[in-house]
């Protein structure tokens, strides 16, 4: 295990399930992208290789961000909330992050009494994940 890497894993509060959620952030312009959810294995992975996985809970295991997309991370920075069970992740993100097509997945505002749609997609989700 590398130097440090065993610190950084006992500082994060897991839930009963073995997650964390994990906020992803362009590290230069603080622009939020996304959330999702690491275990340790993803956290692990992160932390020694610099490319952002994640756990699918949907799929039932890690999710390499960008693997079939190639809209991927580069870790620049990791941060732990005070509770240790949040994780801010400093990215530089390659492309969009959000499965829509946007850039980010934070592109719907609550404004006057209802959701207005902040950001048009950048690239269709069909050109992001083509059929086998």
């Amino acid at each position: 295990m590398k130097p440090g890497l065993e610190e950084i894993l006992a500082a994060v509060n897991f839930n009963a399930e073995g997650l964390v959620a994990a906020i992803a952030q362009q590290h230069e312009t603080g622009e939020v992208l996304m959330l999702a959810w690491m275990n340790e294995a993803a956290l692990s992975e992160t932390l020694r290789t610099g490319r952002v996985c994640y756990f699918s809970r949907s799929r039932g295991r890690l999710w390499r961000k960008g693997e079939t997309s190639g809209q991927t991370q580069r870790l620049v920075e990791l941060r732990i909330d005070c509770d240790g069970d949040a994780l801010l992740l400093l990215v530089d993100q390659t492309g969009v992050a959000c499965h829509t097509g946007r850039r980010s997945c934070f592109y719907r505002a609550a404004r006057g009494g209802g959701l207005v749609e902040t950001a048009p997609p950048e690239i269709s989700p069909a050109a992001l994940y083509p059929p086998p």
